[in-house]
C-alpha cells in the first residue's frame, strides 16, 4: 500500500510495518595505560565489561555537565580508568555548612551583554555592586525551568534577567556551557600526559520529563558554546537525570547508603535517628582524608549493587532536583546488569525552588505583593541578598527542630520599605495577618519551624503525589527499593515525608551518601557506557501523516480527496512507535520515501505526536505537529533517460531510532547505497 506524506505531498511512503535491526551490544572501549597526575583515592575496583566491543573507544575522556536549576557542577573520567571520577574540590567563593563540588546556577553578564562570571563569582560580584549600577547588569538565575516550562520553545525564546532585561535564551545557556567546557579543559594541566587534541566526549543531563524541543535546544546551546561541532555531534550526549542516577546507584553496595526504612517510626515519627547531615559530612571526610590533587577529588568504583540484587529486581528513582521531580523505574538485568526502563518517566515542576516561590508569597502576605514586585525590579541585587538569606536557613530545616530561625533581611529591603510605605517593616508584621512571623530585636524576620515546614508542604506533598501515582500503575508491581537523589533530596523534611508516606507499603527508601552529586556522578558512567540503559519506554505516540487508499465506509467521508481520479483518505495517522511502547537501544523503525519530483532537492516531512496510543488521524484531539524530518537530497547520478521513458524511482530509506535519550535519524539513497543528511527539527514550530 503507498501512502503520500500530508507536508505538500513531497514523498511517498511505501512499507506498512515498523522493521526492527538486532540490538547491539552496549558500546565501551578497552582499557589503555595512561599516565596522569590525578590518581584514584583507591584502587578501582572494576566489574567485567559489560559487552564491551573490542574497537578503540572514540574519546579519551568523559565530561559530564550536570546543568542543575539551582546548582551545576562537571566531572570527569579517563576511558583508560572509566570508573575513577574526577570532581571539583571546591570552588571560589561558597556558603559555610554547604559542599562546594557544584556552584550556583547563576549567570552575571555586563550591561553590554558580554560574559562576565558564572556560579559563586557571579552572584557574589553582584551582590557588591552599587544598587543603581545593579540595575543595568543582567543577572540570571534558575533560569533552567524556562525551558521546561515554555510551550512553544523555539531557538528565539527569550529569557528575563532579574532587573527585568530580555535576552535570548540560547545564548544564555550558552555562556553558561561554555564556562564549564573552559573551566573543565583546564584538566590538562593536571595531566601532562593528555595529549592537546584528545578527544573528549560531553555529557549533558537532563529531566527524563524534559520533552524533544528542550533535549534539542540544550543541543544547540552546546553547539554555540563550541563543547562540539555539528559534524561531530555523536561526541555530545544528552543524559537523563533519573537514568544517570540509576546508573550510579547500581554500582553502590547496600551499605553505602542510608537506609530512612530502618528507623523506627515511634508515632508516626522517627524515632532515635543518626543525623542525615552528619552520614553525608562522614562520607565527604573520608575522601578528604587521601587527596591526591589540590582541585579535585577521585572516587574509584567499589561495588555493584546489582551483585547484591537478582535478576528481575525493580526499583524506583525519585530525582529531587530544584526544579523539577523526576521519576524513572529499573529492571535489572544479568549477567552485566543493565538496565531496562518499566514505564515512561514521569514527575513535574515539583522542585525546590517551589519553597522559595512559597517564601517570597510569604512575604507577599507581609508587605504587600504590590511592594515586593516593586523591590524586585528596582533592587534587584538586594533581593538576591535575600533569597541567599533564606537559603541558608531553608538548609537547616528539620522536622524535628524546635527553634525558631531567623533569616536577614538586606538593610536596603528596610530602606525601601520605610520610603516607600511610610511606616517600617515591624509595623508590617504587626498589623499583618501572618503571626508565626515575627520581628526579632536583632534585626531579623524571626520564623518558627513550623511556618518554616509549612513552605515545604505544597512541594513535598506534589512529590509524594507524583511517586504514588506511579507506585500504582501496573507496570510497577514489585518494585523493592526507592533511591531517593537529587540536591533537593538532602532536605531532611522531605526524607522524613518521603520515608512516612512510602514506609507502610513496605518500600525500602535509600539514600546515597553522596546524594547531591549521584546525577552528576552517573551521568560521567554513562558517558564512558551509554549502552547501559538497554530498554526505555517511548513517552509518546510519532508518527506522520498520510494519503492512504481510501476503503468506503471505513474511514470517515470528510476525509475523502479525489486527486486524478484515484480516491484516497486524508490525514490518517501513521504510527512510528506508540505511547509506553518498549523501545530497546538501537532498534530501527524503517520507512521509505520517494521525491515527488525529479530533481528535488529536499523532503520535508512533518512529524505527529500524542499521548494516546490509538489515534487514527492527525486531526484526532490531542495529536499535535511537533517537528519536521528533512531529508538533504543529492542530485541523481545517471544521464538523461531514453526520449519517452519514464524516470527512474528514487527511493530514501530512512531509519528512525527511539530507543535513546533522544530521537535519531539516519538515511540512505537506495539506489547508490549513500548517505543522505537526515535530520528532525523539534524547534521549527
Amino acid at each position: 500500500m503507498l501512502g503520500v506524506p500530508e507536508m505538500g505531498l513531497q514523498g511517498l511512503y511505501s512499507g506498512s510495518s515498523p522493521e526492527q535491526s538486532p540490538v547491539p551490544s552496549p558500546p565501551g572501549s578497552p582499557r589503555t595505560q595512561e599516565s596522569c597526575g590525578i590518581a584514584p583515592l583507591t584502587p578501582s575496583q572494576s566489574p567485567k565489561p559489560e559487552a564491551r566491543a573490542p574497537q578503540q573507544a572514540p574519546f579519551s575522556v568523559v565530561v559530564a555537565i550536570d546543568f542543575g536549576t539551582t546548582s551545576s557542577g562537571y566531572a570527569f573520567s579517563f576511558a583508560s580508568d572509566p570508573e575513577a571520577i574526577h570532581m571539583m574540590r571546591k570552588w571560589e567563593g561558597g556558603d559555610p555548612g554547604v559542599a562546594h563540588q557544584k556552584t550556583p546556577t547563576c549567570l552575571l553578564l555586563t550591561p553590554e551583554g558580554a560574559f562576565h562570571s558564572f556560579g559563586y563569582t557571579a552572584r557574589d560580584y553582584y551582590h557588591d555592586l552599587d544598587p543603581e549600577e545593579a540595575r543595568d547588569w543582567l543577572y540570571f538565575e534558575k533560569f533552567k525551568m524556562k525551558i521546561h516550562s515554555a510551550t512553544d520553545l523555539t531557538l528565539k525564546t527569550q529569557l528575563e534577567a532579574v532587573n527585568g532585561k530580555k535576552m535570548p535564551a540560547l545564548e544564555v545557556f550558552a555562556h553558561a556551557l561554555r564556562f564549564f567546557k573552559e573551566h573543565a579543559l583546564q584538566l590538562r594541566d593536571q595531566c601532562p600526559s593528555l595529549p592537546e587534541k584528545d578527544t573528549v566526549r560531553w555529557v549533558l543531563t537532563v529531566p527524563a520529563i524534559w520533552k524533544q524541543p528542550a533535549k534539542q535546544f540544550m543541543r544547540e546551546a552546546a553547539y554555540l558554546a563550541g563543547l562540539v561541532s555539528r559534524e561531530d555531534a555523536e561526541q555530545l550526549l544528552i543524559a537523563l537525570e533519573p537514568e544517570a542516577a540509576s546508573v550510579y546507584c547500581r554500582k553502590l553496595r547496600l551499605h553505602q547508603l542510608v537506609d530512612l526504612s530502618s528507623r523506627a517510626p515511634g508515632s508516626g515519627r522517627l524515632g532515635e535517628r543518626r543525623s542525615i547531615d552528619s552520614s553525608f559530612r562522614q562520607a565527604r571526610e573520608q575522601l578528604r582524608r587521601s587527596r591526591h590533587s589540590r582541585t579535585f577529588l577521585v572516587e574509584s568504583g567499589v561495588g555493584e549493587l546489582w551483585a547484591e540484587m537478582q535478576a528481575g529486581d525493580r526499583y524506583v528513582v525519585a530525582d529531587c532536583g530544584g526544579g523539577t521531580v523526576d521519576l524513572t523505574v529499573h529492571q535489572l538485568e544479568q549477567p552485566h546488569g543493565t538496565l531496562k526502563e518499566l514505564y515512561k518517566a514521569s514527575g513535574g515542576p515539583c522542585g525546590a525552588v517551589g519553597v522559595d516561590l512559597a517564601f517570597e508569597q510569604l512575604l507577599g502576605r507581609i508587605f504587600g505583593e504590590d511592594f515586593i514586585a516593586t523591590f524586585k525590579r528596582q533592587r534587584p541585587a538586594a533581593w538576591v541578598d535575600l533569597t541567599i538569606a533564606f537559603e541558608a536557613r531553608k538548609r537547616t530545616a528539620g522536622p524535628h527542630r524546635s527553634g525558631a530561625l531567623n533569616i536577614s533581611l538586606p538593610f536596603s529591603f528596610i530602606d525601601f520599605y520605610r520610603k516607600q510605605r511610610g511606616h517600617n517593616v515591624e509595623t508590617a508584621l504587626r498589623r499583618s495577618s501572618v503571626n508565626f512571623v515575627k520581628w526579632s530585636s536583632q534585626g531579623m524576620l524571626r520564623m518558627s519551624c513550623e511556618a518554616m515546614n509549612d513552605l515545604f508542604q505544597p512541594t513535598v506533598s506534589g512529590i509524594i503525589q507524583h511517586i504514588e501515582a506511579l507506585l500504582a500503575r501496573p507496570e510497577v508491581q514489585g518494585v523493592k527499593l526507592l533511591f531517593l537523589v537529587g540536591g533537593f533530596a538532602e532536605s531532611a523534611v522531605l526524607q522524613h515525608a518521603v520515608q512516612g508516606a512510602l514506609g507502610a507499603r513496605g518500600l525500602r527508601v535509600v539514600v546515597p551518601h553522596d546524594v547531591g552529586l549521584t546525577i552528576l556522578k552517573g551521568a560521567v558512567l554513562f558517558g564512558q557506557a551509554p549502552g547501559v540503559v538497554r530498554v526505555r519506554r517511548s513517552p509518546l505516540t510519532y508518527g506522520v501523516g498520510v494519503l492512504n487508499r481510501f476503503v468506503a465506509g471505513r474511514p470517515p467521508p470528510d476525509k475523502l480527496l479525489v486527486r486524478d481520479g484515484r480516491r484516497w483518505c486524508t490525514d490518517v495517522f501513521e504510527r512510528f512507535v506508540a505511547a509506553e511502547q518498549s523501545v530497546a537501544l538501537g532498534e530501527e523503525v524503517l520507512r521509505s520515501y520517494c521525491p515527488a519530483r525529479p530533481g528535488q532537492r529536499r523532503v520535508l516531512i512533518n512529524l505527529y505526536c500524542c499521548a494516546a496510543e490509538d489515534a487514527r488521524f492527525i486531526t484526532d484531539p490531542g495529536v499535535r505537529k511537533c517537528g519536521a524530518l528533512s531529508l538533504e537530497l543529492e542530485p541523481a547520478e545517471g544521464g538523461p533517460h531514453a526520449a519517452g521513458a519514464p524516470p527512474s524511482r528514487r527511493e530514501i530509506r530512512t531509519a528512525m531510532q527511539f530507543g535513546d535519550t533522544e530521537i535519531k535519524v539516519t538515511a540512505v539513497d537506495v539506489s547508490t547505497n549513500r548517505s543522505v543528511r537526515a535530520a528532525i527539527d523539534f524547534l521549527s514550530n
